[in-house]
C-alpha cells in the first residue's frame, strides 16, 4: 500500500519536465553569475562609451511626456510607446539623472540572460544530455551578446528583446503547466512586445496566436482519434482571452490618451514610409556565399549519422567537424582578419546558417502537427517570425544587436533535435554536448571581440583616448571618448546662464539630451532631425519655428554621428538664417537669437 502510494510521487520527480522548477543553490549561483556578468558588461560599456544619438532620442522625448505631453497627440513618434514611457516613468520616480536609466539597462540586460539561461534549459532538459550544463553554456555569450550588452544606452529594440524572452517564457508553459491562469497572464504578456518595437512584436503575436489557434483546432476536429485534454483546451482558450483582453485594454489607453487614429497614422503608416525595406534586402541576409560551404556541411553530418555505418567512430568524429566547421571557422576569423568590421561579418555569418536550418525545422514540425498537435512544435516558427520581424528596421548587420538570445534559443532548440537524432543513429553521448562547448566558446570569444570592439556603434564618432565624463548634475554617468561630452557640457551651462528657461529652442540636429539634462519643456514638435524621427520639409520646419515662436536655435557643428543625419541641412539653415542672427559661438555649437 504504501509503495502504491509512493509510485506516483516518484515517477512525478523523475518526470523531465518537472524536474529543476524549483531553483535549487547551484541554480540560483549560475543564475546570479550571469546577472552579474551581464549587468557588468552594460555598465561597463556605458563607462566608456555612448551613442548621443540614439541616447538623446529616447531620453528627450521621454522628458517631454514626464512633463505631460502626450506623444502621437502632441507630436510625432514613429515607434511604439512603451520604451519612452518606462523612461518616463524613470524620470518622475527618480529625477533627472541618467545614472538611473544606466542602471535600468543593465538590470534588464542581467535579466535577459537569466530568462535565456531558463528558457533555453526547458528546451534542452529532458532532450540531451547533461542539459543543465548545456543550457548554462549556450548562455555564457550572453554576457557580451545580451539585449544591452552590445548598445547600451536605453533602446526599443532591446527593450523589445527582452519581453519577447518573458512572452517566449510563459508561453512555453501554457502546455507544461496545464494553469488556465498562467495561459491567460501568457496571452497577456503576448501583445506587451508589440507596443516596444511594432516590427518586431506584431510578427511574434501573430505567430504565436495563430500557434495557438491551430493547435486548439486540431485538438478538437481530430478528438476522436486522440481524445482532446480538457486542461488542455481550457489553457488554449484561455490564452486567447489573455490576449484579447491585453490588445483591448491597450485599444482602449490610446483611445483615451494619443487618440488611436493618431497612433496608427505614425507607427504604421508614417513608420513603415520610412523605414520598411523591400523584400530584395530582406532576402540579402541569406545572400552570404558563406552559406555555400556551410550547408553542406551541415547536410553531410546528417546523412553520416543516418549512415549504416554511423556507429564507427571515425563516422563520428567526421560528422562532427562537418558540424563544428562554421563555428570553428567564425572562431578563426579572429586571427585571419585584423579589421573589426570583418570580424564582426564573420561572427554574424553564422545567423543566416541558423535561421535556414530553424526554417527546415519549422516545416518538419508542421508536418508533425496532425499525429501531435502541440505548441512546442511552433516554437521554431515564432522565433523566425520575431526575428524576420526584427530585420524590417535594418536587416542583420543593423538589427541584430538585441535578439542574440533569440539565436541562443534557436541554437538550443536545434540541439536538442540534433541530440535525438544522434542518439537515434547511435552516436557516442559526447556528440551533442562537445558541440554545444564549442558553440559556446565560439560566441562567448567572438561574441566578447564584437562588443568590445563597438562595432554595432561605428556609425558614430568614438575617438581613440579614455573616455570624458560629464560635470553636468544630470547627466551623471555620461561618458564617451573625444570632445563631445565637455561641449554638451558648456552648452548646458550657457543655457543656465544666458536661455530665458521659458524660451522655445530648436536644435540642429539634437544629438545632445539637452531638454533630459535642463528640464525644459521642448516647445517644437521633433527633437531631432533625422528621416526616421523628422516628417517636416525645410519649409515646413521653417513654418513650425515661427508659429511655435521659436527664439533661440542651437546649431551642432561637431557632431558625434558620422555623416550629418540632417536632411537638406543647407537648404533647412537657408530658411531660418532669415529670422535668426548670431548669438555666441560655442566649442562645438553656434547659437542663435530670433
Amino acid at each position: 500500500m504504501v509503495n502504491r502510494k509512493s509510485e506516483p510521487h516518484q515517477s512525478e520527480s523523475q518526470d523531465p519536465e518537472t524536474i529543476g522548477r524549483r531553483w535549487t543553490l547551484r541554480d540560483w549561483i549560475a543564475g546570479a553569475v550571469l546577472f552579474l556578468c551581464t549587468a557588468g558588461v552594460v555598465l561597463w560599456q556605458n563607462a566608456h562609451v555612448a551613442a548621443l544619438f540614439d541616447l538623446s532620442y529616447i531620453l528627450n522625448t521621454a522628458e517631454r511626456i514626464a512633463l505631460g505631453q502626450v506623444p502621437y497627440r502632441d507630436f510625432p513618434l514613429a515607434h511604439a510607446p512603451l520604451t519612452f514611457l518606462f523612461q518616463a516613468a524613470i524620470i518622475r520616480l527618480t529625477g533627472r539623472v541618467i545614472f538611473h536609466h544606466v542602471l535600468y539597462v543593465a538590470v534588464i540586460g542581467g535579466l535577459g540572460t537569466v530568462l535565456a539561461w531558463r528558457t533555453a534549459l526547458g528546451l534542452l532538459r529532458g532532450r540531451v544530455a547533461a542539459a543543465w550544463t548545456l543550457a548554462l553554456l549556450l548562455a555564457a555569450p550572453l554576457t557580451f551578446l545580451g539585449v544591452y550588452s552590445i548598445v547600451p544606452n536605453p533602446e526599443y529594440d532591446c527593450d523589445c528583446g527582452f519581453w519577447l524572452l518573458v512572452a517566449l517564457w510563459f508561453w512555453l508553459q501554457v502546455e507544461r503547466r496545464g494553469s488556465a491562469a498562467l495561459a491567460f497572464a501568457a496571452g497577456a504578456l503576448a501583445c506587451v512586445p508589440l507596443f516596444f518595437k511594432q516590427n518586431m512584436g506584431l510578427p511574434f503575436l501573430l505567430a504565436a496566436v495563430g500557434a495557438v489557434v491551430a493547435v486548439l483546432a486540431l485538438k478538437c476536429l481530430f478528438r476522436g482519434e486522440a481524445p482532446a485534454d480538457a486542461s488542455s483546451v481550457r489553457s488554449l482558450v484561455a490564452y486567447l482571452a489573455g490576449a484579447s483582453v491585453s490588445l483591448a485594454a491597450a485599444v482602449l489607453a490610446l483611445a483615451w490618451t494619443a487618440g488611436l487614429g493618431n497612433y496608427l497614422h505614425w507607427t504604421i503608416q508614417y513608420a513603415g514610409q520610412r523605414r520598411l525595406p523591400g523584400f530584395s534586402p530582406m532576402l540579402s541576409v541569406y545572400d552570404d556565399p558563406k552559406l555555400a560551404w556551410m550547408l553542406p556541411c551541415v547536410v553531410g553530418a546528417l546523412l553520416l549519422l543516418r549512415a549504416g555505418n554511423s556507429k564507427r567512430r571515425w563516422t563520428r568524429v567526421l560528422a562532427f567537424a562537418l558540424l563544428a566547421a562554421p563555428f570553428v571557422w567564425t572562431f578563426l576569423s579572429l586571427l585571419l582578419y585584423e579589421d573589426a568590421d570583418d570580424r564582426g561579418d564573420a561572427l554574424l555569418a553564422l545567423w543566416p546558417l541558423a535561421l535556414l536550418l530553424a526554417g527546415v525545422l519549422a516545416l518538419v514540425n508542421l508536418f508533425a502537427l496532425r499525429r501531435r498537435p502541440s505548441l512546442r512544435l511552433f516554437l521554431p516558427l515564432l522565433l523566425l517570425a520575431a526575428i524576420h520581424g526584427t530585420f524590417l528596421s535594418q536587416q542583420l548587420w543593423g538589427s541584430s544587436y538585441g535578439i542574440w538570445p533569440l539565436l541562443v534559443l534557436l541554437i538550443a532548440e536545434l540541439l536538442a533535435v540534433l541530440g535525438a537524432f544522434a542518439a537515434r543513429a547511435g552516436s557516442a553521448r559526447w556528440f551533442t554536448p562537445a558541440l554545444a562547448a564549442l558553440i559556446s566558446v565560439t560566441l562567448f570569444v567572438c561574441g566578447g571581440f564584437y562588443t568590445a570592439s563597438e562595432e554595432r556603434l561605428s556609425y558614430a564618432s568614438l575617438p581613440d583616448g579614455p573616455a570624458v565624463h560629464s560635470a553636468f548634475p544630470a547627466l551623471a554617468g555620461l561618458a564617451t571618448p573625444g570632445p563631445f561630452v565637455p561641449e554638451i557640457d558648456e552648452l548646458l551651462r550657457y543655457a543656465q546662464a544666458d536661455i530665458p528657461f521659458d524660451d522655445g529652442i530648436v536644435l540642429v540636429p539634437g544629438e545632445e539630451p539637452f531638454y533630459f539634462a535642463t528640464g525644459r519643456a521642448p516647445r517644437f514638435p521633433v527633437p531631432f532631425f533625422d528621416p526616421t524621427i523628422d516628417p517636416y520639409s525645410s519649409a515646413e520646419i521653417a513654418a513650425l519655428v515661427r508659429t511655435h515662436n521659436i527664439r533661440w536655435l542651437i546649431v551642432k557643428t561637431d557632431v558625434q554621428t558620422k555623416g550629418d543625419p540632417t536632411p537638406d541641412r543647407a537648404a533647412l539653415m537657408q530658411l531660418l538664417m532669415r529670422e535668426f542672427t548670431p548669438a555666441a559661438h560655442l566649442r562645438g555649437y553656434d547659437v542663435y537669437r530670433r
